[in-house]
């Protein structure tokens, strides 16, 4: 059993380490065209109808409800037989993200209290765990094994707690109607759940109903991923899971596809633009910098050290608190959960190009730290 996980980890680790390098690619791409005259271009295709919404829409509401399918196939895959399934392995990353989540919304929202850019406090919680994981995987013969999986749980955690804020505080005016179609189609997941119906089309297809109905309700479409990830059946009894070869059918498209497409279509960041009127230091940067560089570390450390110290959780055998410091750290590469954040926090055009490239910094920063913070540590133990 234990090497199995292990095998599973370590696919886990290269698929993402791939599609981290892929998606740093498709970033400077798009940094590129936003920088030279094919940026004009490049918007006009973006918001090209194709049927009844933009190729920007499909991208941010089509394809990244497919990217939280798979997220939350995996959160349930941890709860069911993974990380998360034992209460001394889960409760470390989850007190570690909830603080990673909770400091860095608190900084921000002190720092842009009673401003047109308040609205944000949601873009400094995320973790791009492609990032995260691909950095990670550079430095891996330097970094103790449990230090890997514990940051693969801390983001799979914090992935949940994006998609609970977005789904809560994210949302527009509520449909009824829409919103009970939806619960519809979600309650036939269920059922067919309920009487062991492994086929998946049974389940993909009502899901894309889904999908419709709630992005007509008022709250955010990614949420129709999440939900039918949850009604998915993993029975290992039978020796076949419905839920592990949906997961293997999606890792690929999502990391090597995706992910990159987001990160293509919104990282076409006209950086003079952004700097116009010295943005750089408005609440609504300064917020999102202090909040990843520095609110991330902060709360990740300080919620794990005090869930150890209250007994709640155990650090693992051969970690260091540095070394937590550092994964905090990493944690504050945001990018591609932080720009989706950005631009369902603001409507105008001019706060998402200057939310988008102070992520597009402080990745970078929180990136280069973290790595240089793990490698002089192990150097010295």
């Amino acid at each position: 059993m234990l090497i199995s996980n292990l095998k599973q980890f370590a696919e886990f680790i290269r698929s993402y380490a791939t599609g981290g390098g892929i998606l740093i690619v498709c970033v400077i791409v798009s940094l590129i065209i936003g920088n030279t005259g094919l940026h004009t271009s490049f918007n006009h295709t973006l918001d090209t109808p194709i049927g009844s919404y933009t190729s920007l829409t499909w991208i941010n509401d089509g394809l990244m409800a497919i990217f939280f399918l798979l997220v939350g196939l995996e959160i349930k895959d941890e709860v069911l037989n993974g990380e998360l399934s034992d209460k001394h392995s889960a409760t470390l990353p989850v007190f570690a993200a909830l603080g990673g989540m909770l400091v860095p919304a608190g900084i921000y929202a002190i720092i842009n209290l009673h401003t047109a850019t308040s609205s944000g406090w949601g873009i400094p919680m995320a973790t791009d765990i492609a990032f995260v994981v691909a950095i990670i995987s550079i430095i891996k013969k330097r970094v103790p094994q449990s230090l890997q999986i514990f940051i693969k749980a801390l983001a799979i955690v914090d992935d949940l707690g994006a998609i609970l804020v977005i789904a809560i505080f994210y949302s527009a005016g509520l449909h009824t109607i829409y919103l009970l179609l939806a619960l519809a189609m979600f309650v036939l997941q269920m059922l067919f759940n309920r009487f062991n119906v492994r086929y998946l089309l049974a389940y993909l297809i009502p899901g894309v109903f889904m999908w419709y109905f709630i992005h007509h309700s008022g709250i955010h479409a990614t949420v129709a991923g999440v939900l039918t990830a949850m009604a998915i059946p993993h029975n290992v009894k039978l020796n076949y899971s419905p839920l592990k070869k949906l997961i293997h059918l999606l890792e690929n498209p999502v990391n090597f596809i995706i992910i990159p497409i987001f990160a293509l279509a919104n990282s076409n960041i006209n950086i003079h633009e952004s700097l116009a009127g010295g943005s750089i230091i408005t609440p609504l940067s300064a917020g999102i910098l202090f909040g990843l560089l520095l609110g991330k570390p902060i709360g990740i450390t300080l919620f794990s050290w005090l869930a150890v110290k209250l007994k709640l959780s155990r650090l693992a055998n051969g970690v260091k608190w540095a070394q937590v410091w550092g994964i905090g750290q990493l944690a504050g590469i945001g990018f591609t959960m932080s720009i989706f954040m950005a631009l369902l926090s603001f409507a105008d055009a001019g706060l998402q190009s200057q939310a988008k490239f102070t992520i597009l910094v402080t990745s970078v920063l929180a990136a280069i730290t973290g790595y240089v913070i793990l490698l002089r540590i192990k150097k010295r133990i």
